[in-house]
């Protein structure tokens, strides 16, 4: 359990706005992962990255703290000047062992969320666990703890209310692009084609919204989202091209600069002047503050969202006492199941050592005796031989889980 290590940039202790810095572009997140994994000497790693919190998901024998994380956060080269490092190694959290474990099953089940109950999460930590096993940066170690995180994430979610009416960043975005009253024919822009944009597109086609044109960097991706809506589609770098106006425009992409601008802007109206509403999910925004300052817009975002967030905790939180005896129960049966599996993979050699022994004594060390018995002694033989062998590699590893469980 030692070696299970997290370094986590978390809502809790920096603002929305600045926790965008700390996102890696998704292009040379795996070389870089490989890279800082190697130099660190990390047995396995993942990373994960969402509107409210950048974390680093580690199984290393290494002693990880403020002094480590300095050196892994500027490895990654992510162009933060000093002031900016400082302040962001101040605000991070490091968890070790038990406490890493406690911290990873409080986030999956949403306890550590800007909104408690949302199932977003979940599903985030999942995709970011398979991107680092499919780019074979993780091992065994860290397939057991996200096991056991997703097991207790779904007992949390079943068997307590915390999810009860669920308010996600997503729908809390819905409801105040609701709030606008746009009607149903209302001319949709929707700027990546990434989870988050899927889902608030489910919100929008489920209350009638009808007319909506997706841009991505990855055209198949945009063709799938608009083929969902029935919508067209277009590749990113067509965006400052398009001409045929618009009333709301859904963002929520990994750029690490506005993609927004001023001018960008001005060409999308096309000499339209109304209000028109942006809903920004991105972290870092997608759209410049100039924008803002320059146009009259409806601006729904992130950071915004914060105070409903926290209303939200304070409904729910009745439902944190269950949800967090749910966690502990689980802990204590990991703790079990490591225990178990350290014997298991101790053990994996006495099949080979039995079968060598058996070999030895039927053709070095009884060879003649063996080589005098007629043809069903041998048989007979045989079985006894198959019978001890069989009892000789289950009978020990019974009996060392069974001391286990009995003390």
């Amino acid at each position: 359990m030692k070696y299970l290590k997290v370094i986590a940039f978390t809502h809790k202790q920096i603002e929305l706005k600045e926790l965008g810095k700390l996102v890696i572009c998704q292009e040379d997140l795996t070389e870089k992962l490989q890279q800082v994994k190697v130099q660190f000497g990390i047995s396995e790693l993942f990373y994960l990255a969402t509107c409210n919190r950048v974390e680093f998901v580690m199984a290393t024998s290494h002693q990880v703290d403020r002094a480590f994380a300095e050196k892994f956060i500027s490895f990654l080269n992510m162009g933060l000047c000093s002031h900016y490092m400082g302040t962001f190694l101040n605000a991070a959290s490091i968890y070790e062992g038990q406490e890493a474990l406690n911290h990873l099953l409080r986030t999956s089940c949403s306890l550590e969320s800007l909104v408690v109950g949302e199932k977003e999460i979940l599903a985030q930590l999942r995709k970011a666990y398979e991107n680092g096993r499919e780019a074979g940066l993780t091992g065994d170690y860290l397939r057991l703890v996200m096991n056991c995180v997703v097991k207790t994430a779904k007992e949390v979610y079943t068997h307590t209310n915390i999810s009860k009416n669920p308010i996600s960043v997503v729908s809390l975005a819905y409801r105040k692009l609701k709030d606008l009253k746009l009607c149903s024919n209302a001319r949709i822009l929707i700027i990546g084609a990434g989870e988050t944009n899927r889902n608030i597109s489910k919100y929008l086609q489920k209350h009638k919204f009808s007319n909506f044109v997706v841009f991505n960097r990855t055209v198949e991706k945009a063709q799938l989202l608009a083929a969902d809506l029935n919508g067209e589609f277009y590749s990113l770098k067509d965006l400052k091209n398009y001409k045929s106006g618009f009333d709301a425009i859904i963002t929520c992409t990994s750029a690490t600069q506005p993609i927004i601008t001023p001018e960008l802007y001005t060409s999308l109206l096309n000499g339209e002047t109304g209000r028109k509403t942006i809903v920004d999910l991105a972290v870092p925004n997608d759209t410049a503050p100039e924008v803002l300052e320059q146009f009259p817009v409806n601006f729904i975002e992130v950071h915004s969202l914060n105070e409903v967030a926290k209303k939200n905790l304070q409904e729910r939180y009745q439902e944190l006492v269950h949800a967090e005896a749910i966690i502990e129960q689980n802990i204590g049966e990991f703790l079990m199941q490591l225990k178990q599996r350290r014997i298991e993979i101790a053990m994996r050699k006495v099949p080979e050592k039995i079968k060598e022994i058996r070999s030895t004594a039927l053709n070095s060390v009884f060879v003649d005796e063996v080589q005098g018995m007629d043809q069903q002694s041998r048989e007979v033989l045989e079985k006894v031989i198959a019978y001890m062998e069989k009892k000789y590699i289950s009978v020990p590893m019974v009996m060392a889980k069974d001391i286990l469980i009995n003390n």
